[in-house]
C-alpha cells in the first residue's frame, strides 16, 4: 500500500469515527496555498478541523508529535482561509489530531486528541 493509500484509509476511518459520534463531514482534503485540511466536521455549531496521522505500530514518531508548531501554523492559516472562503464569520472551532494505527493484523486503533493545539 502506498503512503497516499494509507493516508486515505486513515482519513476514512477517522471520518467514520466522528460520524459515529454525531459529527457531519463538511469537507475532506480541503486544499489551500497554506496546506491541506484533512477533515472538516461539524456538530452542534462547532466546527472541527481534524489532522489525521496514520501510522504503523512500529512508527518512530506519534501522530501528535508529527503535528509540530510549524504544522500547526499551516493548519491554522488553512482554516482561516476556509472560514473566509465560506463566509462563516467566527464560529466556535477546534483543532483535533487523530492518530490512526494500522496494525499488520487485527483492527485499527483510533485515538482522537480534541483541542490538540490548546488554543
Amino acid at each position: 500500500m502506498t503512503r497516499r493509500q494509507t493516508g486515505a484509509q486513515g482519513e476514512a476511518l477517522a471520518a467514520e469515527h466522528y460520524a459515529q459520534d454525531g459529527y457531519t463531514l463538511r469537507e475532506s482534503n480541503y486544499r489551500t496555498r497554506h496546506g491541506e485540511l484533512d477533515l472538516i466536521l461539524e456538530k452542534d455549531g462547532l466546527l472541527v478541523f481534524a489532522e489525521v496521522k496514520t501510522r504503523a505500530p512500529s512508527a518512530r514518531v506519534s501522530g501528535r508529535e508529527a503535528v509540530d508548531a510549524h504544522k500547526q501554523r499551516k493548519l491554522i492559516l488553512a482554516a482561516q482561509h476556509y472560514l473566509q472562503q465560506h463566509k462563516l464569520g467566527e464560529p466556535f472551532i477546534r483543532f483535533d489530531v487523530v492518530e490512526v494505527e494500522l496494525p499488520a493484523a487485527g483492527l485499527p486503533a483510533i485515538h482522537r486528541i480534541e483541542d490538540a493545539f490548546g488554543l
